[in-house]
């Protein structure tokens, strides 16, 4: 489909398996939307996506067939659902006719004042459909192992990592998802797995909502080609791929755009390839597909993602999105600069790849030019053998790291032939502990090799103090963090004897 002028005058959404209508204005987040519609279950606690009491279900493809996914309703453009489907806690079950996880929260006990409930039931519905459940409840232990925590049922708790409650406690809200049984053969929801999700919609919707009154514009192109030709028209057009920075913008700053192209649903962003001397992640994979597909194929990768953010954000940020903001305390730019990770780069002028090394600029400054978009990112093989993501953060999920650091590390015959460091948190940009790499490569794999570059990664970076932590505190955690990743791999080590 080429790019068209034409602007419809609403968007369709299919809301409980009803149809139902919106026409902007453009920056009106799904749980404005919802609750406008008299769909109140959704709540609104903090507008930024960590408490989870706007979550709802939405209908995403998972192959040929349907996966109920959890998204924040808060941070997600109403318009971005334009022909897509949802379901609310409304639509999950109602009073006489409960849905198993509304039952079981009833049942133990795992609502008080019931504010944050229905997030809690919409996160736990989508665990309590993930296909792969099932499987897990035959090999689920109660152990947690830091990332994962299953019960007998094979339900992950730490799929509930972002929504919290403020007066129940977590416990009774844990023998719930703990007491869930397999969905019945006649639930309709288990049954529309089988069937394929909503194709993206064509989407082009404008509303008077900028400042000055302006008609502010949402577009969603049907193609990578009609996504470049409108940057290349508008260069000034705002990209938005899963909305996770973007929504916070919006709600927390009133934030506006006179026009917005959103390019997360589109396929040319959406592939993963594995192939001889690279693998190449699509742009608007979110985090939750890649650690899906990926299937720890990329150790680093897999060690990562438990750590950013949670579930409910994973679910909806994409791995482009959280480069494409440029920040320098973003979780992925760490690991992949570890992972000599390069970025391809297209416009109408065509495609070019920059290592991420040389990508960062300045403070949220890129290379990127104008009418340029993200569309992949190409990481060589093979992968270094020992690697390490380490988060420090004053909570382990749903938090901002203070300092992230991806290890990438190579050892032969007891010598350390290569060595990629990736930083966040110390400096204006993500950036490579280059002078820590030297003092490493070509040294023995020991203690002592390590305490002695330890003092060089100290310096690394321009460490500052923030609300999230003192420039000293982050300067001894990098000190730290190098004798870390060497017990770590260690203790693998000794694990891999049998010890």
């Amino acid at each position: 489909m080429t790019a068209q002028t034409t602007q419809e005058s609403r968007c369709r959404i299919t809301v409980n398996g009803t149809a139902r209508e919106f026409d902007g204005p453009t920056h009106t987040n799904a749980l404005d939307f919802l609750r406008g519609e008299g769909l109140i279950g959704a709540k609104e606690g903090c507008a930024e996506g960590e408490c989870g009491a706007c979550a709802i279900l939405v209908a995403r493809a998972d192959g040929d067939g349907t996966r109920w996914t959890a998204l924040n309703a808060c941070l997600l453009p109403a318009a971005a659902l334009d022909g897509q489907e949802i379901v609310t806690s409304e639509g999950l079950g109602e009073p006489g006719d409960l849905h198993p996880v509304q039952d079981q929260m009833a049942r133990l006990g795992g609502s008080q004042c019931g504010y944050c409930t229905p997030g809690f039931v919409c996160s736990m519905a989508a665990e309590y459909y993930r296909p792969e459940r099932a499987e897990a409840a035959h090999a689920a232990n109660t152990d947690d192992d830091g990332d994962h925590h299953c019960g007998p049922n094979g339900f992950d708790v730490h799929s509930l990592s972002g929504n919290l409650c403020r007066c129940t406690g977590y416990r009774p809200i844990r023998d719930a998802a703990f007491a869930l049984g397999t969905p019945d053969t006649d639930d309709g929801l288990a049954a529309r797995r089988a069937a394929p999700a909503p194709a993206p919609a064509f989407t082009d919707l404008a509303g008077a909502d900028t400042p000055t009154g302006e008609t502010g514009r949402y577009r969603r192109p049907a193609s990578l080609a009609d996504a470049l030709r409108i940057l290349g028209e508008e260069p000034e057009a705002l990209v938005v791929a899963g909305g996770t920075d973007w929504g916070v913008e919006v709600n927390i700053k009133g934030a506006r755009a006179r026009s917005v192209v959103a390019i997360d649903r589109l396929a040319e962003l959406r592939r993963i390839e594995i192939a001889d001397g690279f693998i190449e992640l699509g742009a608007a994979c979110t985090l939750s597909e890649l650690e899906r597909e990926l299937a720890g194929r990329v150790p680093l990768l897999g060690k990562l993602f438990p750590q950013f953010a949670s579930r409910l954000i994973r679910n909806g940020a994409t791995i482009g999105g959280n480069l494409g903001t440029s920040s320098p305390i973003g979780d992925t730019p760490p690991a992949l600069l570890a992972l000599d990770a390069e970025l391809v780069l297209t416009s109408l002028e065509g495609r070019r790849t920059v290592p991420l090394g040389e990508y960062f600029t300045g403070y949220r400054q890129t290379v990127r030019a104008p009418g340029e978009l993200i569309t992949s990112i190409l990481i060589p093989t093979p992968l270094a053998p020992m690697t390490s993501f380490q988060k420090i953060a004053k909570r382990r999920f749903d938090d901002i790291s203070s300092v992230a650091i991806g290890y990438a590390v190579a050892v032969d015959d007891g010598v350390i032939t290569r060595a990629r460091i990736g930083l966040g948190g110390v400096a204006a940009t993500p950036l490579r502990a280059v002078a820590t790499e030297a003092a490493l490569e070509g040294r023995p794999w020991s203690l002592e090799t390590v305490r002695a570059a330890a003092e060089v990664m100290a310096g690394e970076g321009t460490p500052m103090d923030d609300h999230r932590a003192s420039a000293k505190y982050r300067t001894a955690m990098l000190a730290s963090s190098l004798e870390r990743f060497y017990a770590e791999q260690l203790t693998l080590a000794g694990h891999g004897r049998g010890e």
